[in-house]
């Protein structure tokens, strides 16, 4: 369970994230005030999530699913570019945070 609220987490922070580029500065009201829900929405299910993960993993997790997603969403929707070192320092982003999760905490 704690998992799936950590999971919702990350797509929500995708979401808020995607709106905020979207808002322009925040000058455009519909994606600014979602952007702010989700963020809202995003923060209350990692809280959730914290009660049972670690936080360094559980921390970790989060921004390496959301820095990968977004920049794929970036290159996707918004036509942003992303060169072969970007590729590279996302790969070792997942590949640390797959090693944090299986060998980074000791067990309670």
């Amino acid at each position: 369970m704690q998992y799936i609220l950590l999971g919702s987490a990350i797509i929500l922070e995708i979401i808020a994230t995607t709106l905020l580029k979207a808002s322009e500065g925040f000058t455009k009201l519909l994606p600014a005030a979602g952007c702010i829900v989700f963020y809202i929405l995003c923060f209350y299910m990692f809280s959730k999530a914290l009660l049972s993960i670690n936080l360094g993993v559980a921390y970790a997790t989060w921004c390496a699913g959301g820095i990968v997603a977004t920049t794929i969403i970036s290159a996707a929707v918004f036509g942003q570019k992303i060169n072969t070192i970007g590729v590279i320092a996302i790969v070792l982003i997942i590949t640390g945070c797959i090693i944090l999760n299986l060998f980074g905490t000791s067990a309670d």
